[in-house]
């Protein structure tokens, strides 16, 4: 019997697959919904119960998780182990567009993101100003060298998903005046559409002249500053009112939704003992 039992451990040990690092695939799938002017009370009700009794139909599901908050809900689908993750995501595609009928009117069609192991960062590199030069590579300087620096690092072989926390990145803004919207009559729906409507360039297809076929495109594309202040919102009382007699037109960094910092015992210290240093 201990023969036996050696014998079969040998043969175990040889046809068992063996890895130093085993990728288990536990996919997981995020289904995003918009619920704009609902309280989370009410999205529970209408959009993430019926949601969440959708998803557990889905074969291979073995959890679902929510969470509800005011004008958003979110649902998420954990499957089996081993499950494949390409037909985890069908398959939730398969069931949303079977059951969109049962999604109350009015409320969009969820957005379905796939999770994984591989979505986890595994390297992070840190941008931060030396001491001293906090003026000068300020985030939205970070943010410029971190965005060029991204598009050399996707070009490393086995390098996967890559993203930028931090830093502010160069945004043309439109900031509109109150007082002066009053004042000329005109509402900030007229701004947002006039600007998507000036932006705009599509292709009609080609024509045939001097033996060559140029395409034929309809539309303009705003260029800068110059461009979206001269634009034509409505006349008052015969005279005709611009995007810059309403609004200000800004170039610069964005508005900041994050930030990052580096601490250090480097440089100028607080009364914690540490610099603070903007970081991307």
């Amino acid at each position: 019997m201990l023969l036996s039992a050696l014998a079969v451990g040998l043969i175990a040990l040889v046809q068992l697959p063996r890895e130093e690092e085993p990728q288990i695939s536990v996919p997981m799938v995020d289904l995003l919904v918009s619920a704009d002017g609902l309280k989370a009370v009410d999205a529970v009700e209408l959009v993430t119960k019926p949601l969440e009794t959708i998803v557990k139909e889905i074969d291979g599901v073995e959890h679902v998780y929510s969470q509800t908050v005011d004008d958003q809900a979110m649902v998420t689908a954990r499957f089996f182990v081993g499950t494949d993750r390409d037909a985890a995501l069908l398959r939730v595609h398969e069931t949303i567009r079977a059951h969109i009928g049962e999604i109350p009117v009015g409320i969009p069609e969820p957005l379905i993101v796939g999770r994984s192991i591989n979505d986890v960062p595994v390297v992070v590199l840190t941008l931060a100003p030396k001491p001293g030069k906090e003026d000068r590579w300020n985030d939205n300087a970070l943010h410029a060298i971190a965005d060029e620096l991204q598009s050399e690092l996707v070009k490393v072989e086995e390098v996967g998903l890559t993203f930028i926390a931090g830093g502010h990145p160069d945004q043309i803004r439109v900031e509109p005046d109150p007082e002066r919207l009053s004042l000329y009559g005109v509402t900030l729906n007229q701004l947002v559409d006039k600007v998507k409507n000036a932006n705009c360039a599509f292709s009609l297809g080609r024509v045939r002249e001097a033996g060559t076929q140029p395409a034929v495109i309809v539309g303009y594309t705003l260029q800068g500053m110059g461009d979206i202040g001269n634009l034509l919102i409505t006349t008052r009382d015969g005279r005709p009112v611009y995007f810059k007699d309403v609004a200000t037109i800004v170039v610069g960094a964005s508005i900041a939704d994050a930030r990052v910092w580096q601490l250090d015992k480097s440089g100028v210290v607080d009364a914690s003992g540490l610099s603070e240093r903007p970081a991307v």
